[in-house]
């Protein structure tokens, strides 16, 4: 993060820490797309997965007064809540954690035949994502799709940096093998 978005989540983290509604609104939307993302691989609906966020975000807001800037940051610690959250969902459900079918993302190609193999390409790699074991599944999406720095996704994961950046390579390595095993590596 640049020094300047950190100066300024600081303060904004600050300012909801003393109570500032509009500063707890602001940190809501800067954090709820990336965390819904996280929360819906993980539970079964948007539903579940929009509660989810809810809870990890009341959390946040009741142990704002414990929080520090120790560690891998305010992003990281909301990760870390995130994933208690969805581990408890998982326990009352009685389900054993694992993660969803990613969401449908629509193709920027521009004629049929690119928006024809991209939605193939797509449906290859939701296709090996899912084949990956959940644990590969989360290091994939803590650093790509949440954007945690090793620090940041070491800390919610229990993991040393070093170990995360491993982990990650690794998980990219067998999702490159299976998304070629499933599409014939076009």
């Amino acid at each position: 993060m640049a020094d300047g978005t950190e100066r300024e989540l600081r303060i904004l983290v600050s300012r909801a820490a003393a109570g500032d509604a509009d500063a707890w609104e602001a940190l809501y939307r800067r954090a709820y797309p990336r965390l819904f993302a996280y929360t819906r691989r993980r539970l079964r609906s948007d539903h579940e997965a929009d509660d989810a966020v809810s809870e990890t975000m009341l959390r946040a807001l009741n142990r704002i007064a414990v929080f520090t800037w120790q560690g891998a940051g305010f992003d990281a610690w909301l990760y870390g809540i995130a994933r208690n959250v969805v581990q408890e969902a998982h326990r009352h459900s009685g389900r054993v954690s694992s993660s969803a079918d990613p969401a449908d993302a629509e193709t920027t190609a521009a004629g049929p035949m690119e928006e024809l193999v991209g939605r193939e390409q797509c449906a290859d790699v939701r296709s090996a994502f899912g084949r990956l074991s959940p644990e590969d599944q989360e290091v994939l999406e803590l650093r790509v799709v949440a954007g945690l720095s090793a620090d940041g996704a070491g800390e919610v994961l229990g993991r040393r940096p070093g170990a995360v950046r491993m982990a990650q390579s690794r998980a990219l390595g067998r999702l490159r093998g299976l998304f070629e095993e499933v599409s014939g590596a076009y």
